[in-house]
């Protein structure tokens, strides 16, 4: 069995094969620590794969005199599990502002009893639509037509990169729109 020492080294020289091993060797530690404080399959998934992904660009500053290379991977796998973690904590801030700030009114222009029961159907369609996309994609989807903001002020505002934001609202659009093609 190769030492992780040995194995930092040669993914440092573009070696894939020694990055598939580290993988190999410590993936399942990594989820296991990071299912203690997220408690969520994606999130340890996500962990696991920045984990892996950071040891891949920065395995040449791994320096075997400061500490061994289990305990330089555990701390960038403690790393990633405290971003995340403030990542959700920024998500749920966010989803408490939009929530206590009121509930989603759409205006009545008509008061015509027809199109006034249309409206609120639509309404309710549109809340159960996006009540079943996930909660970053609705989050963005909201602040995006409810509070008229940006792409750029949704980045800021949550602190996400602009992809993934963009990335976000064309996910969640894309399933809103399958959503109502499959009510049609």
């Amino acid at each position: 069995m190769v030492e992780p020492t040995n194995l930092l080294t040669k993914i440092a020289e573009g070696d894939r094969t020694a990055l598939s091993q580290l993988y190999d060797r410590y993936s399942r530690i990594i989820y296991a620590i990071a299912w203690k404080s997220l408690n969520s399959v994606e999130d340890c998934e996500e962990v696991v794969l920045e984990v892996f992904a950071q040891i891949w660009r920065i395995a040449d500053r791994f320096d075997p005199d400061k500490g061994s290379s289990e305990q330089w991977i555990f701390t960038l796998a403690r790393s990633r599990i405290l971003d995340r973690l403030r990542k959700i904590q920024r998500l749920n801030k966010v989803n408490t502002a939009i929530a206590s700030e009121k509930e989603i009114a759409f205006p009545t222009i008509s008061v015509d009893p027809l199109e006034a029961v249309e409206i609120g159907e639509r309404q309710q369609q549109v809340l159960t639509a996006l009540a079943k996309i996930p909660p970053e994609q609705r989050q963005a989807i909201e602040m995006a037509y409810y509070q008229g903001l940006t792409h750029a002020e949704i980045a800021a505002a949550t602190g996400l990169s602009l992809g993934t934001v963009k990335t976000r609202l064309r996910l969640g659009l894309s399933k809103l729109r399958i959503q109502f093609d499959s009510e049609s």
